[in-house]
């Protein structure tokens, strides 16, 4: 059965490493995607260090999405589609590049059981 693992960390050079590894390890294929938190969101704009425009600022949603644009990315998720049999293995390269998980700010794993998963290559190379 293939599994979707996924790791979210706001290390981003680390996360980089994970992704790299999880390729060597044997994944046929890691997307990294960049993204924020809603707490780093919500943080900014409480924050005094935040300069918004006075028309903005008229509503909540206006000054919502004119946060979302200026917020850096300061997260990755990483996601691989593999056999359950590589799974044990890329959480082990995870954990020995970020550390132990259950540490906070280390990062957050998880494993989705999948029923199907088209188009994903297999380790060796062959399309599923």
């Amino acid at each position: 059965m293939m599994k979707l693992i996924i790791l979210i960390t706001s290390n981003v050079e680390n996360g980089l490493d994970v992704a790299v590894r999880w390729q060597e390890a044997g994944a046929p294929g890691v997307t990294v995607l960049k993204s924020f938190g809603l707490h780093s969101l919500q943080r900014k704009m409480m924050g005094d260090s935040l300069e918004v425009p006075l028309h903005i600022a008229s509503s909540m949603a206006s000054l919502m999405a004119y946060v979302l644009r200026e917020m850096e990315f300061n997260n990755h998720v990483l996601l691989s589609v593999v056999p359950e049999d590589l799974v044990a293995t890329l959480l082990d390269e995870a954990r020995a590049v970020m550390g132990d998980l259950l540490e906070p700010n280390h990062g957050v794993a998880f494993v989705v059981p999948l029923d199907q998963a088209i188009g994903v290559r297999s380790p060796d190379g062959n399309s599923e």
